[in-house]
């Protein structure tokens, strides 16, 4: 949602800049053994502040230096290239999407050796064993799983008490609801359609799940044009077509229009709470109520965090996972105390950059089970209104978004195919898929066909 995916293109160079990088006697950017340089995707300003102070207690602690970067999300692809064929790779990348992680796995930019032994070090039963299994390729640990962001249905509470809806937790609520409240000043629903954009993917990949539509069966093939899909793509048509505003929406104009009021029903990750609840004044609510109280939108919304189509057998929830990756090129001893040292001492202050989309997936220490969980409850959310989510929102609440961390559904990593997901979201076949259902150019089995096809051709690339 808030992430990029490196080119194809690039990934072969990265491939071919890795093995000279491997070769060299300097392999990271630094020669200095007491000293390493780390990568953050969490870039923001306040964010990488918050992540350099704590790296200065590391520093403290342990004597080793650490060059922090704050990496943008756009120039990622571009500087890891760079760095790769220079042999000056990061010797830590943080805040690393599971599907990146697939796609520098399967470059061999990773350390697994060393991410296995963090694991091992930490205790693996301190961990969500959702997010180990999803960081994980078979059974070898990719990556430290640091933390995760939840996906909600968001839904106008208020709305849909006037009119007597139950919370649409099914296809069927869902549909209804909209078909309702759909009208010329509001919208029923509001999701993403751009053809450009993982937002897209993302959202639609959790309503193809709860369906029980899989990108890959367990031998790897491609069911994307299975009758769970098809459904799921006539389901998601129809809100997107019939009940929504026009126009390709990415992931700004999806959260806009809901927060502006036009919208009954939306699709969106959990780091939108602070921003519905008005506490940054760059992001500000504007619906007409949110003029006398910025905090209308999150007082009058709702949230269901397991959705369930018809085909589906149980209730499912989404979200994604991010990492800790060491590189393949890293000097492994301080690479190592430094992810140690942020899963344990620092890692309330790393959750601290927002707590709203960084919740906990490992829960405590062995001497405290839940020391992590019940610090990251008191932490705080927002950039000008600071306060703890509960403040806006109920405990269920909360309890949902944090407990849905030890049980996300993803596509194709439990099928063993992570690295598939890492390829397709440098082409998009699946939100191109949606784009032409949202304009009428396919009806689902169309664009279940036209997906099937294009993933199909890009895993046969991969091979």
């Amino acid at each position: 949602m808030r992430r990029v995916r490196i080119s194809l293109a690039l990934l072969a160079v990265l491939g071919a800049s890795a093995l000279v990088a491997g070769c060299s006697s300097s392999t990271s950017s630094s020669g200095d053994a007491n000293s390493i340089t780390v990568w953050s995707l969490e870039e923001q300003p306040d964010r990488l502040a918050k992540a350099k102070a704590d790296a200065a207690d590391f520093t403290k602690q342990t004597g080793i230096k650490v060059k922090l970067v704050g990496i943008n999300e756009d120039q990622f692809p571009q500087l890891l290239t760079a760095a790769a064929a220079a042999g000056t790779m990061p010797d830590v990348i943080g805040a690393l999407p599971l599907n990146d992680v697939r796609t520098m796995s399967s470059n061999q930019l990773v350390d697994t050796k060393t991410a296995t032994q963090i694991v091992k070090d930490l205790g693996p039963d301190t961990f969500s064993k959702s997010a180990l299994d999803l960081t994980k390729d078979g059974s070898t640990q990719l990556a430290v799983p640091s933390d995760g962001f939840a996906l909600s249905v968001i839904y106008r509470k208020d709305l849909f008490a006037k009119a007597g809806l139950p919370a649409p937790k099914t296809y069927a609520d869902l549909l209804n609801a909209a078909q309702k409240l759909n009208s010329p000043q509001i919208a029923g629903f509001v999701g993403g359609t751009s053809p450009s954009t993982a937002f897209t993917q993302q959202l639609f990949e959790w309503v193809a799940l709860a369906n029980g539509c899989q990108l890959v069966n367990g031998s790897g093939k491609v069911t994307i044009d299975s009758k769970q899909c098809v459904d799921a793509f006539n389901f998601y048509g129809n809100l997107i077509k019939n009940y929504s505003v026009p126009g390709s929406l990415d992931s700004t104009a999806v959260k806009t229009t809901y927060m502006a009021g036009k919208a009954a029903i939306t699709i969106w990750a959990s780091f939108i709470l602070p921003e519905m609840a008005g506490q940054d004044k760059d992001i500000m609510p504007t619906c007409p109520q949110c003029a006398t109280d910025p905090a209308f939108i999150a007082k009058n919304s709702g949230f269901v965090t397991s959705f369930q189509g018809p085909d589906g057998t149980a209730p499912v929830q989404g979200g994604d996972v991010t990492s800790w990756v060491v590189t393949s090129t890293a000097k492994t001893s301080p690479a190592t105390k430094f992810v140690e040292y942020f899963m344990n001492d620092g890692y309330l202050p790393w959750l601290n950059q927002a707590p709203e989309g960084k919740f906990p997936t490992r829960h405590g220490t062995p001497d405290d089970p839940q020391k992590f969980i019940t610090g990251w409850s008191k932490l705080s959310t927002g950039i000008d209104t600071k306060a703890p989510l509960s403040a806006y929102y109920s405990q269920d609440e909360i309890a949902a978004w944090q407990n849905s961390v030890d049980s996300f559904s993803r596509w194709a990593f439990t099928e063993g195919q992570g690295n598939l997901m890492g390829a397709i979201l440098t082409q998009l076949p699946v939100p191109k898929a949606i784009n032409a259902l949202d304009n009428g150019d396919v009806n689902g089995s169309g664009a279940a066909a036209q997906a099937q096809k294009a993933v199909q051709s890009i895993q046969n690339s991969t091979k």
